[in-house]
C-alpha cells in the first residue's frame, strides 16, 4: 500500500513539474511579445498578479491553507517572471529585517533584494531607477504610523503600487543563548516598544539600546556574550545567534503594514485601495468639506493621518486611504468634487489590497 501511495505521489510530482515548465514557457512568450528591449519592470503587472492570487484563494478547498497556497503560487510566478530578468527591489536593510521578509512575501525569492541603509535611501534608489521597486514599513498595529515614511511622500514623485501585511513575531537572540548573561539589549525603537512589558518582567536591569534596524541589532549582538538583540527569527539564522526566548511581543496580533513603491500607477485589480495626499485650505470646516464627497459617493475611508506639510508654519497635509481604485467611478467622482474644497490633491497610489 505504501509503495503504491509513493508511486502515485511521484507521478503527481512529474505532472506538477511539467505544468510549471509549461507555465514558464508561456510566461516567456509574454515577454517576447512585449519586445526584446523591455526591462524586468515592464513585465511586472501587480494588478494581474493580484487577480491570479485571488483566483487561487477562490479555488482552494483544502487541505492546504490559503497562506500556504499563496506562498507556493507567488514563488512560481516570481520564478517565471525572473526568466526575463529578476526584479530589483530595494528594502530597509541590512539582510534579516522584517522589511526583507515583506519584500520576499510580495515579490517571491526570485526577485533580487537590495538592502539599503534607510527609508530615505529606498525612495532615492527607486526614483533614480537603480531599483525597480521598493518596500518600506508604514504602520504597526500596536505602535502606529512610521512618520518618516509618510514624510517622504511630501516631496517624492513615487507611487504606491502595492501593500504587504506581515505578522511580526519578536525573538530575543544572543550568542550564548542564556538569559542570565544578558546585560544590554539592542533593537529598533519600535521593537523595543512592542516588547516593553516582557523586558520589564524578564530583563528589568538590562540596558536597552535603540539602533537603526533589528538586523543591525543582531549584527551587534553577535559580538559579545552579554549582549542580545530583539529581532525576527530570520535575523538569528543570518547572524548565527541562538533564540533565548520568543515570541516576546506584548500583543499576539502584532503586525506591520508595508508599502510597495514604484514609478507609475497601475490599472485596477477589482479589489483595490487608493492613497491620497490632501492639502486643505485654512478655513472653518475645511476638513469636513474635504471628507464629505467620499460619504456622498459611498466611498469608504480606511485611514486618515495628518502631518506637517512643510509648506509653512502650522500648515498640515492629510494622508487619506479610501476603498477602490482611482479609476473607479465612485472614487473618480469624489475626487472631482474634492478639488473644490482642497488646496491641492495628489494621488499617491492605487493598488491591490493585501490578500493575507
Amino acid at each position: 500500500m505504501l509503495v503504491e501511495v509513493r508511486e502515485r505521489i511521484d507521478a503527481i510530482d512529474r505532472q506538477i513539474q511539467a505544468l510549471i515548465a509549461e507555465r514558464a514557457r508561456w510566461a516567456h512568450q509574454v515577454g517576447k511579445a512585449k519586445g526584446p528591449l523591455k526591462a524586468a519592470v515592464d513585465y511586472y503587472r501587480p494588478e494581474r498578479e493580484a487577480q491570479v492570487l485571488r483566483q487561487v484563494l477562490d479555488r482552494n478547498d483544502g487541505p492546504l491553507s490559503d497562506e500556504v497556497l499563496l506562498r507556493v503560487f507567488r514563488e512560481i510566478m516570481s520564478a517565471c517572471l525572473a526568466q526575463q530578468e529578476p526584479l530589483k527591489v530595494g528594502y530597509l536593510g541590512p539582510e534579516g529585517t522584517f522589511s526583507q521578509q515583506a519584500m520576499q512575501k510580495h515579490f517571491g525569492h526570485s526577485a533580487k533584494g537590495l538592502p539599503l541603509a534607510s527609508i530615505e535611501e529606498v525612495f532615492q534608489e527607486v526614483e533614480a531607477g537603480h531599483a525597480d521597486f521598493g518596500v518600506v514599513p508604514v504602520e504597526n498595529s500596536g505602535q502606529g504610523t512610521i512618520q518618516s515614511t509618510l514624510d517622504m511622500f511630501l516631496a517624492s514623485p513615487l507611487k504606491i503600487c502595492g501593500e504587504v501585511e506581515l505578522a511580526v513575531h519578536q525573538h530575543l537572540l544572543s550568542r550564548s543563548g542564556r538569559l542570565e548573561d544578558i546585560e544590554r539589549v539592542y533593537s529598533h525603537p519600535m521593537s523595543l516598544a512592542q516588547c516593553k512589558a516582557w523586558l520589564r518582567q524578564h530583563l528589568p536591569k538590562a540596558e536597552k539600546i535603540p539602533v537603526a534596524s533589528n538586523a543591525e541589532a543582531a549584527r551587534r549582538a553577535r559580538g559579545a556574550d552579554d549582549a542580545a538583540a530583539i529581532a525576527g527569527e530570520n535575523a538569528g539564522h543570518v547572524y548565527g545567534l541562538k533564540t533565548v526566548a520568543g515570541p516576546i511581543e506584548d500583543r499576539p496580533d502584532n503586525a506591520t503594514r508595508f508599502l510597495v513603491l514604484g514609478r507609475e500607477l497601475f490599472p485596477g485589480s477589482g479589489h483595490d485601495r487608493t492613497s491620497l495626499l490632501v492639502y486643505v485650505r485654512d478655513q472653518p470646516g475645511a476638513l469636513y468639506a474635504v471628507l464629505s464627497p467620499f460619504a456622498r459617493h459611498g466611498v469608504s475611508m480606511n485611514r486618515i493621518e495628518s502631518r506637517p506639510s512643510h509648506t509653512g508654519r502650522w500648515q498640515y497635509a492629510f494622508f487619506i486611504d479610501v476603498s477602490g481604485h482611482v479609476e473607479d467611478a465612485a472614487v473618480a467622482s469624489a475626487l472631482a468634487e474634492l478639488g473644490e474644497y482642497a488646496a491641492d490633491v495628489r494621488v499617491l497610489g492605487a493598488y491591490p489590497v493585501a490578500l493575507l
